[in-house]
Order: structure tokens, then sequence, then C-alpha cells
């Protein structure tokens, strides 16, 4: 059977493409190490499982608002207000089924074809296709070696085609987070040529070292024109509860909420009454969570280091380390399939991030140390083998 013509611009995901694999050569009997997929191995707190549990019980399993419960949509906006962003709950707000629906929606609502945006790279695959997919072209503005914005190659790409910015920070999958000087720069050039920026802040709470983040919803002057995307995937390690939202202008979240209407209908429910928990309840458990990631930073990027002709970065966020392997003289892709096939390491290859990915591996330290450990050392036995 013949497919419409749209489904070519919607390509497949890169980096569950690699878990794929990965479970393929499970089958077989191969032990599999995974550092492939961004899940963080914690189980969801208990207190947020408890709320789901509770609304089961009482019956809370029917639709709600296509925009979310009102006590969540207030849930989120007093979090926000702690990070210095005003959100109007009822107007700004939106909760989606996963932070991903969040910006698709927001790509279709405030994308026309032919228009281009700019995407600091490299970056989640799923910024890319969303793009694609509203008929907009992706513009890759590369991440400067310091993890710093390279200001003039950034202006050089505008043109009056453009019509966002796209920015990740932390960022997937290299780690890197901007400084107040970059988001300034990001917040006059926008306001400058009216552009929007489309900010995904999902690991905002997963940083290191006491490094700061300011959301770019702190930016009066682009009141209008900034779009901020969350979670809960991340922060409460609540992947499969499959839900995020959206904080924008009033006509963007409109937008949305018609797009969420005739797809979804709303988000689960339970999952909401959970995800309110989430944002009032302990936060201990966040913190106790990064503390172990930071553990687990501290030894991939030693680690990796130690490698010959590996060189990595320390990230500042996220759960990524994203080493430069081009030492090996290989396709970032050939490098992870060959991993996976001959070593059972499952990792993914720095293409699938975008042109600016090439020659580096993204690993991901949200699983076990004994992992990361014995990964680690099958990576340097493939190494000093392939070099």
């Amino acid at each position: 059977m013949k497919i419409a013509d749209r489904m070519e611009l919607l390509k497949p995901s890169g980096t569950l493409a690699m878990a794929e694999k990965a479970r393929e050569v499970a089958k077989t009997g191969k032990r599999v190490l995974n550092l492939e997929v961004g899940e963080p191995d914690f189980a969801t707190p208990d207190h947020i499982k408890q709320a789901a549990y509770e609304s089961l019980k009482n019956n809370f399993t029917h639709y709600t608002s296509s925009r979310g419960i009102p006590e969540l949509r207030e849930a989120i906006s007093q979090d926000l207000k702690k990070m210095g962003v005003a959100a109007d709950p009822y107007k700004e707000i939106i909760v989606t089924a996963g932070s991903k629906l969040a910006i698709y929606s927001a790509c279709l609502a405030a994308l026309n074809p032919g228009d281009e945006v700019l995407i600091l790279s490299p970056t989640w695959p799923t910024h890319l296709t969303c793009v694609e997919f509203a008929e907009a072209k992706p513009i890759a503005v590369p991440w400067g070696a310091a993890d710093e914005l390279d200001e003039e190659v950034l202006k050089e790409c505008i043109n009056k085609k453009s019509r966002m910015i796209i920015v990740c920070s932390p960022n997937n999958p290299t780690g890197g987070v901007l400084g107040e000087k970059d988001l300034q720069f990001l917040s006059d050039i926008a306001d400058d040529h009216k552009l929007l920026i489309l900010s995904d802040e999902i690991y905002n709470r997963i940083i290191y070292d006491g490094f700061k983040t300011r959301s770019m919803g702190t930016f009066e002057n682009l009141r209008d024109q900034v779009i901020v995307v969350n979670g809960f995937s991340k922060t409460y390690a609540m992947t499969g509860w499959r839900l995020g939202y959206l904080f924008a202008d009033k006509a963007i979240v409109e937008a949305t909420d018609r797009i969420v209407q005739t797809t979804t209908t709303c988000p689960a429910s339970f999952v909401q009454k959970a995800a309110v928990a989430a944002l009032v309840g302990p936060q201990d458990c966040v913190c106790k969570m990064v503390q172990e990631f930071d553990r687990r930073r501290r030894f991939i990027v030693e680690r990796l280091n130690e490698i010959p002709g590996i060189r990595c970065k320390m990230p500042k966020g996220a759960f990524y380390a994203f080493p430069d392997f081009s030492s090996l003289k290989m396709p970032s892709l050939e490098i992870c399939m060959r991993l996976l096939g001959e070593e059972g390491v499952s990792c993914t290859p720095g293409s699938a991030f975008g042109e600016n990915g090439e020659n580096h591996i993204r690993f991901s330290y949200a699983t076990s140390m004994n992992v990361i450990s014995e990964a680690l050392q099958k990576v340097e036995e493939f190494v000093l083998r392939a070099s």
C-alpha cells in the first residue's frame, strides 16, 4: 500500500532506533549494556505513585479539560514562578501527553511551509523532525567549542525567512549549558528580528557544580515570542507516564489546544494527579538522583579520557557524555554498530543529532555504575583494536 507523501518528512528517531537494535541483539541471547536511551534508572518516587493510586481508587479515570486539570496548571504556574516566570495557568499553560507532543504542536502552530528555524546543534533529533514535518527548514547553528554561542555565525544565519530559534539547555546530547551572556544574546537577537524562541528545558533540574540555569521565559522582552517546553520524565523518573507541558502566549496555547483536542483529547487523568504530587511534594528525591548522576558523570568522563585518542568534555547538565571519537576515522554510526555487534555496548551515534554531532558518540549515564564501568572497559578494548 502506498502511504501519504507527507510521511517522507517524518523520519524515524535516531535515538530510539539504536535502542530497538539493542533489543534485537539481546533477543539472540547476547548480553547488551545499554547506554543509548535517556531514561533515568530510578523508580518513580513513592509519593508520586501513591497520588496516582489514590486517584485511580477514587475513580478519577475520565476525560479532563484538554488543557489539563486546573490543579496541575496552577502547580506548574507556581513552579515557573519559582524560576522567575510569571505564567497565567488558564491562558498560557497547556499540559500535553509528553513534551514531544508540546514541541510537535508548537511547530505546527507557529511555522508555515518555507519558514526557516535556527536550531542550536547538535540537538535532540525530535527538534529537527518536528520542524521538517511542519514543512519548515531547520538550519543547524553549531554550539561553540566551549559551550558558548558563536554570535557571528548565528547572526549570519538570520534572513527574511527566519521564524524561530530552538534551544535545548541543558543540552541533549552534549550536556552543555548556556550561561547568562548567551541567553541574553538570544533574547536580544530574537527581539531585534521578531523571532520566536522555543526553549526545551526538560533537563533544567539536572545540573551540576552549582551552575545556575535561567529559563528563557524570564525575559520580559520576549513575552509574546517565547515557547517554553518542559515535562516530568527526566526530573521525576516518569518517562513512561508521558506528561509534559507548554508555556507560551495564549495564541500558541489555543492552537496547541486544538491539536490536543483532535489527537489525544487530554492527558491521562490520574497521571495529572501524580504530576501535581511531583511538583508540590518533597524534592529530596530529585536532589538524591542528581547527586548520583553527578557521581556517574565524573566517573564516565574520567574513564573516557583514559582511552587513547578519545576526548570528552565534562557536561554541566543532563545525563549524557558526548566524547569525540574522530581519531578512529570512522562514521559515528559505524562505530556504534560495531560496538553493539562486537562488544554488546549500545550507544547513540552523534550523527543522529544533526550534522554537528558527527565524530561523536552519546553515552547516557542514566544507568548503574556497574553497567557504565563494564561498558567502558569494552569500549576501550574496541578502540585499541580499531585504532
